[in-house]
């Protein structure tokens, strides 16, 4: 299973990794981050339907996702 890693400081919430992601599995948290920001995340129910496809970190602009297989 394909472990997806979010740097929750790094995040801006531009939702880029959200419209990418085939599964539709990842969603903004409810907490903010020290710039203020909701940052984006996988609930932990969802974890195992991601595929390990790797689009949501390829997207991401601050390079806040990591994807390890």
């Amino acid at each position: 299973m394909p472990k997806v890693t979010f740097q929750e400081e790094r995040c801006k919430g531009c939702g880029l990794c959200l419209e990418i992601c085939p599964m539709r599995i990842i969603s903004f948290g409810d907490k903010l981050n020290l710039n203020g920001y909701h940052p984006a995340t996988i609930e932990e129910d969802k974890k195992s339907m991601c595929i390990g496809c790797a689009s949501c970190a390829k997207i991401c602009p601050d390079c806040a996702i990591t994807v390890e297989r």
